[in-house]
């Protein structure tokens, strides 16, 4: 850290109710006599060792720019006091309202106060953010969401993600960690004898609510934008799986804001993958100086949307880069963006207004998807779609002609259908491809919608067999240009694995083409157009030694005699095989080990099965803890079973053992 940046590894920020969170600070080193503006990022991921190697460049920068910049752990978590005992709840926006409060009485803050985070720490920009606090003057929210039910980690279009069980156990491993003796002193033990005691079951919480209920109402900002009142800088990345919120923030919200949509997936943007990553530390600082400084940065004079045009490359699971541009949308929605459809017939698609009117049947193999790639993309090697052609081949597929000139989207593509289903339980999974002359199918944007959800996730309702029904499903933002030559795809299946958990029928479900459409947001600005966005800057890394390296690995296997297919993911070293670090300043070194394991039948939706092992070990200066967990998740026609086991250990002792098995009606799942 630079001379003119004093660090505290930690101190204490006091609660009304006697509760104690961790913090640290970075400080300009003249803030005593001439207090600044403040920056808080407020996370429960342990800023001491979890996230301390993105925390010191990031911080610091701030810090150097003339902000405080302080990290603080939240209740139950790190060294903080007390106990977490779910995501976003009303305890941890309370708390923040008294931290906000803490931070502008501060004699080094001028009383000005700036929130920001990614993930977890930008869904509660947001949600701290509608609350108020006084001293609140402005958020950046990255790789976020509005609406806590429709995309978040836990369900898509009402279907269960795997994901749900992926991350509750490595959460079951984070919240296991102790807090460390060097900060909390003697009492460090029995506060984390009390973690291990009370802390939930952490994929069943979620499991326990399948609808859109009060509990994702809780903490979704689009239930009323109009509780946020200071200005926000919204940011996602095509890799990640949080941009759907962009584009609704920019529209919902009536303060002044700014979107921007990159290459990235769910890490910084100036850390970002796939490249070109941009100098985030640099933009972030114009905007704090705008809202807590008053300076006229000229970033409120940007375009209200910079989204970045993907141009096609051969599909692969690995993209360390994405060709493409960054443009401009003044303001969004933007009269630059035109509705055009395409009308499905039997394999085409095409923009005659009448199309052959035919009936299509589909039952794809519940392994149909297995060339999805992950959720949420990383940045690490092997986690992107791969081609598409061997699910494409499992689909029904509509074909354009090979376009003669480009075309280039921005926004949310939508399918109308007119279909029926021969059972009342079915999902529907939607992927538009860019086909290159070569054949190889590039995945653009997708979706899944279970149908009884097709009028909305608050109150589901089955199908009725045999029944026309008309819905329209709705893609994920996208940003990409079709090349003169290439095709435009939809791709239609009946199961999309191992993505989501099966419908609990195998249902055939049979489209009308005549009525059924695709939309597509055509953008119809120059296509030369180019904003250029600034790379990233250097700045200090934590000091750190790599101890060893990680290994990474996933494979799909077809088990053709049992005609069972299993996906297989391998983390070791790291939970995306970074390889084991130590924290040289502290002395701790932290390793993670998982592997998850989720297996299907192609023709019994009771035949699916998901089971992770996982190990994480920490060595806190002398002292080693080890947790073990191993969960899964099983369904019949009408209940899932979800079971679950950990064990703790202190230098080889068993410190605590949990056991968990519930049920869950499948009801419309």
């Amino acid at each position: 850290m630079t001379s003119d940046v004093d660090v505290t590894e930690n101190l204490w920020i006091p609660l009304r109710d006697g509760t104690r969170l961790a913090a640290r600070l970075w400080l300009p080193a003249t803030a005593g006599a001439y207090p600044v503006p403040a920056i808080l990022e407020y996370i429960p991921y342990r800023k001491r060792d979890g996230t301390r190697g993105r925390d010191e460049p990031m911080h610091g920068f701030f810090a150097a720019h003339g902000y405080a910049a302080i990290r603080v752990d939240m209740r139950g978590s790190g060294e903080s006091d007390g106990l977490l005992h779910d995501e976003y709840a009303a305890q941890e926006q309370d708390d923040a309202l008294e931290v906000i409060a803490w931070i502008a009485a501060q004699p080094w803050c001028e009383g000005g106060v700036g929130l920001m985070g990614k993930s977890w720490g930008g869904f509660n920009a947001l949600q701290i953010a509608a609350r108020r606090p006084p001293a609140l003057k402005a958020i950046i929210t990255v790789y976020s969401t509005d609406d806590r039910y429709a995309d978040d980690i836990h369900y898509m279009g009402g279907c269960l993600l795997n994901d749900n069980l992926w991350w509750g156990t490595i959460m079951m491993a984070f919240q296991a960690r102790p807090p460390d003796p060097a900060i909390v002193g003697a009492g460090w033990r029995d506060a984390w004898l009390d973690r291990l005691v009370s802390m939930p079951f952490w994929p069943a919480l979620w499991m326990a609510h399948p609808t859109r209920d009060a509990y994702w109402r809780h903490g979704s900002i689009c239930e009323d934008f109009s509780a946020i009142t200071v200005p926000v800088l919204a940011i996602g990345g095509w890799a990640d799986s949080y941009t759907n919120a962009v584009p609704r923030l920019l529209e919902g919200l009536s303060v002044p804001r700014l979107g921007l949509i990159g290459p990235w997936a769910h890490i910084y943007p100036h850390d970002g993958v796939p490249t070109p990553a941009f100098d985030f530390l640099g933009e972030a600082t114009r905007w704090w100086d705008h809202w807590l400084k008053g300076r006229d940065t000229g970033l409120m004079h940007e375009p209200m949307l910079r989204a970045y045009i993907e141009e096609h490359q051969q599909p692969a699971t690995s993209r360390p880069t994405s060709p493409g541009r960054f443009v401009g949308e003044t303001v969004w929605p933007s009269p630059a963006i035109e509705t055009r459809r395409f009308h499905l017939g039997p394999g085409t698609l095409g923009a005659a207004t009448h199309q052959a009117d035919a009936s299509l049947s589909i039952r794809s193999p519940l392994w149909t998807g297995t060339t999805c790639g992950e959720w949420m993309g990383t940045g690490v090697p092997g986690e992107m779609a791969a081609d598409q052609r061997p699910d494409d081949g499992l689909s029904m597929v509509f074909d354009t002609e090979p376009l003669v000139g480009s075309l280039e989207v921005l926004g949310n593509p939508d399918l109308e259908l007119d279909l029926s289903s021969d059972l009342p339980h079915a999902q529907i999974a939607v992927r538009l491809c860019d086909v290159a002359p070569d054949g190889s199918s590039l995945r653009v944007s997708y979706a899944v919608l279970n149908l009884a959800h097709r009028d909305g996730s608050a109150e589901p309702r089955p199908l009725v067999p045999g029944q026309a029904t008309r819905l329209r499903v709705r893609l994920k933002m996208c940003g990409h240009r079709f090349a003169p030559g290439h095709r435009i795809r939809i791709a239609v299946s009946t199961a999309y694995w191992p993505l989501v958990w099966p419908s609990r029928d195998a249902a055939t479900l049979t489209i009308a083409t005549g009525a059924s459409a695709l939309l597509l947001p055509v953008r119809t600005l120059a296509p030369d157009e180019r904003l250029l966005l600034p790379p990233p800057v250097a700045t200090p890394q934590t000091p750190h030694t790599k101890l060893s390296d990680g290994a990474l690995a996933r494979t799909v296997t077809l088990d053709r005699m049992n005609n069972v297919a299993t996906y297989e993911t391998i983390g070791q070293g790291g939970l995306f095989g970074e390889g084991v670090v130590r924290w040289d300043e502290i002395g701790t070194s932290l390793s993670h080990d998982l592997k998850r394991r989720l297996t299907i039948a192609a023709d019994d939706p009771t035949s699916a099965t998901a089971t992770l092992d996982q190990s994480y070990v920490m060595d806190l200066d002398g002292m080693s803890i080890a947790i073990e967990t191993v969960t899964s998740l099983r369904a019949g026609h009408d209940a899932f079973v979800l079971t679950g086991s950990m064990t703790v250990r202190q230098d080889g002792d068993v410190v605590r053992t949990r056991d968990w098995e519930q049920c869950f009606s499948r009801d419309t799942l």
